[in-house]
């Protein structure tokens, strides 16, 4: 019975169910996101066709895997718990994993053509689509290392720095490193179950380490070309 129990509860949330205005400022925190993500990605895909860049295969990718994780966490957060949440739950997860090289993507295109970013690339994609692999088929372990395994995936870009360093703005990279912060930091709310509106709290350090790591592939795909 203790197993059945731990096995539900780790999509359904059982042991603290989240009230009525949690949900609520769960769902308005996911709403903005997916509005400015939606706003923002649709100005930086038109810049990029209209200037024929090469890294709109990699905005793309970009901008598609950040409102496909804004859009499956708001679904999966606010659905009833029901076979469907467990579903969500499990795409939920995943598509972290997708989000965090989706974004990774764009930067190491810059680097495209160099040995440094094929290897990065290769490393990052791979990494992620095993995470993926992981919480689509075995969802209910591996929880606390996933967690481990999206701050070691997205931290990975130091291995990268100097040459991104040499070859985006100065501004960008401040951008870059402000996003990674301030994800690492909301780590500290997704964890703290026990604090009223945690889960609130969460998104919207997810919503701004986003939004900071938008801008930045803004400020060198379109403020620093224009």
């Amino acid at each position: 019975m203790e197993k059945s129990q731990a096995a539900y509860s780790w999509w359904s949330r059982a042991h603290r169910p989240y009230t009525t205005a949690e949900l609520i400022a769960d769902g308005i925190v996911h709403v903005l996101g997916l509005i400015g993500a939606g706003v923002a990605g649709a100005v930086l895909l038109a810049f990029a066709i209209m200037e024929a860049a090469p890294e709109l295969p990699a905005l793309s990718i970009y901008v598609t895997s950040l409102i496909v994780v804004l859009g499956v966490s708001l679904a999966y957060n606010q659905w009833p718990v029901s076979p469907i949440k467990m579903w969500l739950a499990r795409l939920d997860q995943a598509a972290i994993f997708l989000f965090i090289a989706g974004t990774y993507t764009p930067f190491l295109a810059v680097l495209g053509g160099t040995t440094t970013g094929a290897l990065m690339t290769t490393f990052v994609w791979g990494a992620s689509l095993v995470g993926v692999a992981l919480k689509l088929i075995v969802p209910e372990h591996f929880g606390r290392l996933a967690i481990a395994l999206y701050l070691a995936i997205g931290w990975s870009g130091i291995l990268v720095f100097q040459s991104l360093a040499q070859t985006l703005p100065h501004s960008t990279m401040m951008l870059v490193l402000a996003g990674g912060v301030t994800y690492s930091l909301g780590i500290i709310f997704h964890l703290w179950e026990k604090l009223k509106f945690q889960n609130a709290l969460w998104h919207v350090f997810v919503v701004a380490g986003a939004s900071l790591h938008l801008w930045a592939v803004i400020d060198f795909m379109v403020i620093h070309r224009v």
